[in-house]
């Protein structure tokens, strides 16, 4: 099934029109100028997140545990790549606290997004993904906004944000959104944490706009992340604001489930291939 994404074309003129090149630790510098003086975009200065899911094929399997294993080494002489994470999935890509034998997921953040497209299009270590999986999809992402850390590293966003400006009574921008949560889960947390897991799994899966979404994790049970694409931002918060997951969302900041979290929001540039049997082609 091919996913027919409302406001794809304005996603990828999103990203095409309004990128701004954003210094660390200053301000949004001015977009360039043409010779009459109009601005036009400027590539993306800083990061562009990569997410790669695999649904390795049987036969594929020993290698897939062999990535797991090796981490982040096998990728150190990618170009331009900041730091990344080679995440294993709950059963059948979802969130619970059986793993999948076969899904994995690669999040790596690079300095510019040409260098995230180099990797995704010349890569040898994505052509061995893709070739040992029977499902395989890759996402290119622009971020908007970060919060928190993963093991003390964050993302830079790099373009303005899409949202309305304060006042404002709707965004300009109606295209797809992405997001990640990920938290380091205090040990004496887990037990609650879990708690709420199936509930915020099944409300997510039937959901209206959710157009992927996987659970991901750097170690069993207490280090772990989600990571969702939406139709638009407006679906999206009609999950985050109600039901089970506002429900959980409460309940971790009341009881500080988390040692560490990290929450990023992306305008997704690209989203290519296949994921639990559903096509995606964006960008």
């Amino acid at each position: 099934m091919t996913s027919q994404v409302p406001g794809a074309a304005q996603a990828s003129a999103f990203a095409a029109e309004r990128v701004r090149p954003v210094a660390r630790d200053a301000l949004p510098p001015a977009a360039p100028q043409s010779a009459t003086g109009d601005q036009r975009p400027g590539p993306l200065a800083t990061d562009t997140v990569v997410l790669l899911l695999v649904d390795f094929a049987p036969a594929a399997r020993l290698w897939g545990w062999s990535r797991l294993v090796r981490g982040a080494a096998a990728l150190r002489r990618e170009a331009g790549l900041r730091w990344c994470k080679v995440l294993g999935s709950g059963h059948d890509g979802g969130f619970g606290l059986k793993p999948s034998g076969t899904r994995q997921g690669l999040f790596c953040v690079f300095d510019t997004d040409a260098n995230a497209r180099a990797f995704i299009d010349r890569s040898p270590i994505v052509h061995a993904y893709r070739h040992r999986a029977r499902e395989f999809a890759s996402l290119r992402l622009a971020p908007f906004s970060c919060r928190g850390a993963w093991n003390g590293r964050t993302v830079t966003p790099s373009i303005v944000s899409p949202l309305a400006a304060p006042g404002a009574e709707s965004p300009a921008y109606q295209g797809p959104i992405a997001a990640l949560t990920r938290g380091s889960i205090r040990p004496a947390a887990a037990a609650a944490f879990w708690k709420y897991t199936p509930a915020s799994q099944a409300a997510l899966e039937g959901t209206r706009g959710c157009l992927l979404a996987v659970g991901l994790g750097e170690a069993p049970v207490f280090r772990q992340a989600t990571f969702s694409v939406w139709e638009s931002l407006a679906h999206m918060d009609a999950y985050a604001r109600h039901g089970a997951h506002r429900d959980a969302a409460r309940a971790a900041a009341d009881h500080r489930f988390f040692t560490e979290s990290m929450f990023v929001r992306f305008v997704p540039l690209s989203m290519q291939g296949t994921w639990k049997g559903r096509h995606h082609a964006l960008g």
